[in-house]
């Protein structure tokens, strides 16, 4: 069980190639996935999704410790996840960096000193920011650079669009009304309740005034968002503007001078499984690691947390562009076959280490959880 972004069929038929294992995905989006999930762990072997929901998921009791010593490459896998910094040098990030909810501590909880057992598997993760069409961006904001307050500006009032998910779209709002000057936060990871009224009730205003076009709850619906022109800027991951860029639509990825927000991909174990499926879900979390997924994924904006492992897969090509943030020397392919990337072109942020050195905040769930979904729910019915 899980989103779209990674649940592709192409996906699915690799792995029952690869380990002769029936297996079955069931794609959702993000919000409606992780309460199914939290509240039926029976419902799934393996959860997978974004770091923000692992709290969730923990609290819930829905899902298992993984065995460290049962993933093969877990030497492989890299920094970011153990210490939430891809680079010595890297700002850590407000909120839920991996690393604060990586390890199973002896009491139960979650934290950073180093244990046998984990939440989740590392594996697929990004930075993500906001996309714009840029033939229809009005030409002054063009000449500006890149920040998330263009989410709330006039000149594109009524065309912005927001993923709606109060763990993610929140943040981006929260960094657009912050970049604005509407408000300033003390820990913009972990937002007081006095500050969520103070940001909602902006909010809620300019919704009343048909700022925004649209909340979209899958990266297919942000794709059509785009695609029919209901809106020239919107809260996106990088799948969709891939897509797009492979239709010839010329839609930018972001990045945003106050930094990005950062996630996590996270594969959770359920409560439930036991026996031989719990062994082929451990084969499938293996598979993942082994380096043909993380190419896959490279092609539409991911990275993957052994990436070496995954280079033997890539063209020198493909590596120089998606992980180094050099210049196109060819035209790339996304995983659908079309060309999202012309030769020439640059990754917006740069290498790897240039953008997972520039997280302003990752996907957290935050202290005020409970509240901030109340003021959410209000704030899109509004």
């Amino acid at each position: 069980m899980g989103t779209h972004v990674t649940l592709q069929e192409a996906i699915r038929k690799q792995a029952m190639d690869d380990l002769a294992i029936d297996i079955q995905f069931a794609p959702g989006g993000s919000a409606a996935v992780l309460q199914k999930a939290s509240m039926n762990p029976a419902s799934f072997d393996l959860y997978e999704q974004w770091s923000n929901s692992i709290n969730v998921l923990w609290r819930s009791k829905a899902i298992q410790p993984i065995e460290k010593k049962r993933i093969t490459y877990w030497n492989e896998i890299n920094s970011l996840s153990k210490t939430g910094k891809v680079t010595p040098e890297a700002k850590l990030g407000a909120g839920d960096a991996p690393h604060r909810i990586l390890n199973v501590q002896p009491d139960g909880s979650l934290g950073v000193n180093s244990t046998d057992t984990v939440s989740f598997l590392p594996y697929v993760h990004n930075v993500d920011s906001f996309g714009y069409d840029t033939r229809r961006l009005p030409s002054p904001m063009s000449q500006e650079e890149e920040s998330w307050g263009w989410l709330l500006d006039a000149r594109v009032s009524g065309d912005v669009a927001i993923v709606n998910d109060p763990t993610i779209g929140l943040f981006d709002l929260a960094l657009a009304a912050q970049a604005k000057g509407f408000i300033t936060f003390d820990d913009i990871g972990a937002i007081t309740r006095d500050e969520l009224d103070l940001l909602f009730s902006v909010l809620v205003e300019l919704t009343q005034l048909n700022h925004f076009s649209g909340f979209w709850t899958s990266v297919p619906e942000s794709v059509q968002f785009m695609r029919s022109q209901r809106v020239v800027i919107e809260s996106m991951f990088s799948p969709a503007v891939s897509a797009l860029n492979g239709e010839d639509i010329p839609v930018r990825f972001a990045a945003p001078k106050e930094g990005y927000r950062g996630w996590h991909g996270v594969m959770c174990l359920s409560a439930m499984t036991e026996g031989r499926a719990k062994d082929a879900a451990y084969e499938y979390m293996n598979w993942w690691l082994s380096g043909w997924p993380g190419a896959f994924i490279a092609r539409q904006g991911y990275y993957i947390s052994n990436p070496e492992r995954s280079a033997h897969y890539l063209s020198d090509a493909e590596w120089a562009y998606w992980y180094q943030g050099k210049p196109a020397a060819e035209p790339l392919r996304g995983p659908d076959g079309k060309i999202s990337v012309r030769k020439g072109e640059q990754r917006s942020g740069g290498s790897y280490e240039d953008r997972f050195s520039n997280v302003a905040v990752w996907n957290t769930v935050m202290p005020t959880y409970e509240y901030s979904l109340q003021k959410w729910y209000e704030f899109i019915t509004s």
